[in-house]
């Protein structure tokens, strides 16, 4: 192990559990396990996984007007934001290009949580203090003071519910993503949500795979705890500890970005994730001011991002080395993602996923490469390219989206 990695409350379990792994972040942080991470891929989608996320951060930004230096400096309109809800968007600077991407969650009018990603607590914490001006707000970079992990799959809140006081009142009208609960015991939330030894959590329905789960915040010493009666209940369901793999290859699949791969160093535009811009219904403006805003129009040199899927489970190497060619073999662009999806395929031109309702019992669910390209020109759903790497190529088609019938936005009482 590289001693100038940081490591999270779970590291020891993972080199006790045998895991691979490697450096993400600044994190020494599991890649896979012996499981690989094609089961630790379907585990989630037909059961359930577990994900260390330890590495991410947490600010927290508190003050009469924590809610205008957010609003600010935040992509998404927070106006309509309900407390216990939360959103997903962009930190952008003065070029509109995005410094990382976060979920914003709403205690109350004066406070506010910020979950980033791995490293990027201090730089946002410090971003948000320079654009603070005269603004009555607080704000704390909480990394490595609060330990988190997801549990991912339609068995998630069966396996939570053995775990946690009063299941039936916490889940209880809790939408996709809405969160209940506080980590910290002076918070007047704190009480919401508690395991059965005590310990308080902030309870998220949210996650980075596209499948029903939960995120769970809680203090770092309670972690290693958790994480092993997640895994006793879960025994009989078959969950499954996940490394990054997994993680990688169940977002590229669910259409969603890696901040500083898929976004980052372009204007936070044509892509997959404008839902993170609160454009006005007819995409002619915004609906509020915010940081990077006057940068995001429209030039001729403007870049676009678009998810593909291949034909098969072949892929290649993500990079500006892997060039994404035309028709008429003319290099366009690049690869930012390429992973492959275990749980889908293509079917009478269409992809299939395995929790789509009624599929012949003759399909088989191989797998497909997919992700996202970097391209110099729009594109079609439907057209077909090339990825070069080296000599390596596969062919791919521009999809609208990726993994279908994913299972996030379902009710809860479905999987009661």
């Amino acid at each position: 192990m590289n001693t100038s990695l940081k490591t999270t409350p779970l590291h020891q379990w993972h080199l006790n559990a045998g895991a691979n792994m490697a450096d993400f972040g600044g994190y020494d942080m599991p890649l896979w396990y012996d499981t690989g991470v094609k089961n630790e891929h379907l585990a989630v989608l037909k059961s359930a996984g577990i994900f260390d996320t330890s590495h991410m951060a947490c600010i927290t930004v508190d003050g009469k007007d924590a809610f205008s230096l957010l609003n600010f400096c935040f992509t998404r309109d927070l106006t309509p934001l309900a407390e216990g809800r939360c959103v997903y968007g962009a930190f952008l600077d003065e070029k509109g290009h995005c410094l990382d991407d976060a979920i914003v969650y709403k205690f109350s009018d004066k406070g506010f949580m910020v979950c980033v990603n791995a490293g990027m607590g201090g730089p946002i914490a410090a971003h948000l203090a320079a654009h603070r001006k005269q603004r009555d707000a607080a704000i704390t970079d909480l990394s490595g003071k609060i330990a988190k992990m997801d549990i991912q799959g339609v068995n998630a809140a069966r396996i939570l519910s053995t775990l946690i006081q009063s299941q039936e009142k916490v889940f209880d009208h809790m939408p996709y993503f809405s969160f209940k609960g506080h980590f910290d015991v002076g918070h007047p939330k704190a009480d919401a949500v508690r395991l059965n030894d005590g310990t308080r959590v902030l309870l998220s329905r949210s996650g980075y795979t596209g499948e029903f789960g939960f995120e769970i915040f809680l203090a770092p010493h309670a972690i290693v705890n958790l994480w092993q009666d997640v895994l006793a209940a879960g025994k009989d369901y078959g969950i499954t500890a996940c490394g990054l793999g997994a993680r990688d290859s169940l977002r590229a699949g669910a259409c969603l970005p890696l901040s500083h791969q898929d976004i980052g160093h372009y204007k936070f535009m044509n892509h997959p994730w404008d839902f993170a811009l609160p454009y006005t219904p007819d995409k002619g403006g915004f609906t509020k001011e915010f940081l990077g805003a006057d940068a995001l129009v429209p030039e001729e040199n403007d870049v676009y991002v678009f998810p593909f899927a291949g034909d098969s489970l072949r892929k290649v190497a993500a990079g500006e080395d892997t060039g994404v060619f035309d028709h008429n073999q003319k290099k366009i662009g690049h690869v930012l993602t390429c992973a492959t999806d275990m749980g889908i395929t293509w079917h009478d031109n269409k992809i299939v996923s395995i929790a789509t309702p009624d599929l012949p019992d003759n399909i088989k669910i191989k797998g497909i490469a997919c992700g996202f390209v970097m391209v110099s020109k729009q594109l079609e759903p439907g057209t077909q390219l090339t990825l070069k790497e080296g000599k390596r190529s596969i062919k791919v088609t521009i999809v609208k989206d990726i993994r279908p019938d994913r299972t996030a936005r379902k009710k809860l009482s479905h999987f009661i």
